[in-house]
């Protein structure tokens, strides 16, 4: 007498050896060896087999799966993992390329700068060896005009008027190397104060504008200051000079008096 499992195999045929179990095998992948199903299918299966030589023996149902089977699961399992990664790199994509275009949209925002800086600047503004404490501004233009420096001391003028309309700017202080006009008196900085011709607009009483080329002196932060018409002025400020303006650097007794060509004698 011969015990069948349950689960749709016929009764009253005898399945025994090595074909019998690979029908009941094939019958358990049909009914459901993908998922919860093959869960279920263990508890229907759980019944034994006797008969043969074996008669009054029991052992359980071997579930192992044929290679077959096995290879189409793993085929599923591979493509499903490649689906899985194509989709990742997909998303990365698309990521980057959002990243892409907002990194692109704010370098379009932000204008660039060509002006110097910090070391760079000063590397650029070294005569001689040394660094310059001003740069001349845009608009710094050699004068239309012959301006002129006449040096008093004590009431007395000496030597020659310095003419100063050949260039845009001239530098004043102890320091010859870069100097245009040096002032040995040891109250004078070595970069005292600078002369700069800037060309600037300027109304006329018709209303209409006029841009002239005009002198302006400015302290560079001298320890003993700079006087115009014997009133110290501001550091690192532009103060523009008229004809007959007086200039004198830190306790010097040297006066320096603003004339051009058609001054009046």
């Amino acid at each position: 007498m011969m015990t069948v499992a349950e689960g749709g195999i016929r009764r009253g045929k005898q399945l025994s050896g090595r074909r019998g179990k690979e029908r009941i095998m094939m019958m358990m992948i049909v009914e459901g060896t993908a998922g919860r199903r093959g869960r279920s299918m263990r508890g229907h299966l759980s019944n034994t087999i006797t008969g043969g030589a074996g008669i009054g023996l029991s052992r359980p149902i071997v579930t192992h799966q044929p290679p077959q089977t096995q290879s189409l699961v793993m085929r599923c399992l591979v493509t499903n993992s490649r689906g899985a990664e194509m989709m990742n790199e997909e998303d990365d994509s698309i990521m980057k390329m959002k990243a892409a275009e907002e990194a692109l949209e704010e370098k379009q925002k932000v204008k660039p700068s060509f002006e110097l800086s910090g070391k760079l600047a000063a590397e650029t503004n070294r005569v001689r060896g040394v660094t310059l404490l001003f740069n001349e501004p845009p608009e710094a233009r050699k004068p239309d005009i012959k301006w002129r420096l006449y040096v008093f001391k004590t009431g007395e003028m000496l030597n020659e008027p310095l003419y100063i309309h050949r260039q845009s700017c001239y530098l004043f202080g102890r320091e010859r190397r870069v100097a245009d006009v040096p002032t040995d008196h040891p109250s004078c900085s070595k970069q005292h104060a600078v002369i700069q011709f800037r060309q600037i607009e300027k109304e006329q009483p018709d209303g209409t504008i006029v841009k002239q080329t005009r002198p302006y002196i400015m302290d560079l932060g001298s320890t003993n200051k700079t006087f115009v018409n014997d009133s110290p002025i501001e550091p690192q400020r532009y103060y523009e000079l008229r004809e007959q303006d007086t200039i004198k650097f830190g306790n010097s007794s040297r006066e320096y008096v603003l004339l051009h060509e058609n001054s009046a004698s």
